[in-house]
């Protein structure tokens, strides 16, 4: 099992419930910079944070159904990057995906990847891409294929889920595919229902090396 430390490194630490107030974002800073986190994942609507110290700060668009048109999603990350956001979290168009229209997903994917680009070449800071596939919702092939269209459109990692969906989670299996389709040329985050140790340690083992976390310090203090 991987120590504490280790898995601290691959955290975003997520706060994603509508009703969280600034209040409740600058407790998740403060206790993110505690733990020795990677990441923080908040709303659109926190940014800009404050008092991050090292921590990156990471966001999410076209959350959490990805039923938004290209040109939002797009106009939504380049306003995020403008606010101090240097990685986006997109959800991908699921009813493209669902219906078998690779291209479609492909091209929404690619939109928000080049204005996160375009605005980053701005500040002069890179912008990581990771793209939210609802893996729940999807069989393995159309998996594959979420992961496949996310790597041609440009995006840095494909992400299981939004943990918002009644489909579920990550699993061990979704994961374990994902990483086999991308390789190690993009990462692999495993997001949606990770509570315990012995759980991200699962998902770390299926070839996971980012982890989205709700309750971090419960999973963080069942490791040595």
């Amino acid at each position: 099992m991987p120590t504490r430390e280790q898995v601290a490194g691959l955290v975003d630490h997520t706060l994603l419930k509508p009703e969280s107030t600034r209040a409740d974002v600058a407790a998740l800073v403060a206790e993110g910079r505690r733990l020795g986190v990677k990441a923080v994942c908040v709303s659109p609507n926190q940014l800009p944070l404050e008092d991050t110290g090292e921590l990156t700060v990471a966001t999410v668009v076209g959350f959490p159904s990805g039923a938004v048109k290209s040109q939002i999603k797009a106009a939504e990350a380049a306003l995020a990057v403008a606010q101090g956001a240097t990685e986006i979290d997109m959800v991908i168009n699921l009813g493209a995906a669902k219906a078998g229209d690779w291209e479609l997903v492909e091209a929404d994917i690619r939109a928000v990847v080049a204005a996160s680009a375009a605005a980053a070449a701005d500040l002069e800071a890179p912008v990581l891409v990771k793209v939210i596939i609802e893996s729940a919702t999807l069989d393995d092939e159309e998996i594959v294929a979420a992961c496949r269209a996310a790597e041609a459109a440009g995006a840095d990692f494909v992400k299981t889920s939004t943990g918002f969906h009644p489909a579920g989670g990550a699993s061990a299996h979704a994961v374990e595919l994902m990483r086999r389709t991308v390789g190690d040329r993009l990462g692999v985050k495993a997001s949606g229902g990770i509570r315990t140790a012995e759980a991200a340690s699962q998902m770390i083992s299926a070839g996971a090396s980012r982890l989205g976390l709700s309750g971090t310090a419960g999973v963080l203090d069942g490791l040595d």
